[in-house]
């Protein structure tokens, strides 16, 4: 769904409400219109933010998409579709997407303003991401792990079990990507005990990138992440 050439051009100089839902899950869900772009935030998170959700396009930026196969990708967490939206409008990229998102009004959302914009195959699912990755038998090149309430991963995602499930469900050179918020000093503190007690003991080749007040969690590092110069 697009809006006007007026009200697009006003965005540029201030956000508007588009739209505004509860759920079981959020009880406040905003869809604003921001820079031209979709906005999805709860009022202490940005879920979606089209190509300027920074903290996974500067990941993607850090990454060697060109060099490493991708051909499916799992989402779990899928807001507007943040991530298929970049991919595939700003870095040219044309994958197949795997989208879990346990709130059916963010699906609302997704399809109403988003899903109609993009060319990638997307197959989008309504379930908890903990009972999908459980059961999931499929291998993906890409797994990108965006889960919050608010501004809260719920615990179950931060086990060893956890993370040991999308290990499986990764291609043999696959990348997996877990975003973890780092807007303050205890956020950060939480961020890096969860890296070292955790992350680095199923992923030993992981390491963490800061990315605009966001620390993303990245698997294979060796294999994934441009050197800098």
């Amino acid at each position: 769904m697009k809006h006007n050439l007026f009200t697009r051009m006003l965005s540029y100089l201030t956000e508007i409400q588009i739209e505004f839902i509860q759920s079981d899950y959020n009880t406040d869900l905003q869809v604003l219109l921001k820079n031209g772009r979709y906005q999805l935030c709860t009022p202490h998170a940005i879920y979606s933010y089209a190509d300027k959700y920074d903290n996974f396009r500067l990941t993607f930026e850090r990454l060697k998409l060109e060099t490493n196969t991708i051909n499916n990708v799992l989402l779990l967490g899928f807001g507007l579709g943040s991530i298929p939206y970049m991919l595939e409008l700003k870095f040219g990229k044309k994958y197949t997407y795997t989208g879990v998102e346990i709130d059916e009004a963010v699906i609302y959302l997704a399809s109403k303003y988003v899903m109609d914009e993009l060319k990638s195959e997307i197959e989008l699912i309504h379930a908890d991401a903990y009972a999908f990755i459980s059961q999931n038998k499929i291998k993906y090149d890409l797994i990108c792990i965006d889960i919050f309430i608010d501004d809260k991963i719920p615990e179950i995602f931060l086990t060893k079990e956890f993370l040991h499930l999308t290990s499986e469900s990764l291609s043999k050179n696959g990348c997996l990507l877990f975003n973890h918020l780092a807007h303050n000093v205890n956020d950060i503190s939480q961020a890096k005990n969860y890296f070292n007690d955790m992350f680095s003991k199923v992923f030993t080749d992981g390491t963490y990138l800061d990315v605009n007040k966001n620390m993303m969690m990245v698997s294979h590092a060796g294999r994934w992440i441009k050197r800098q110069n």
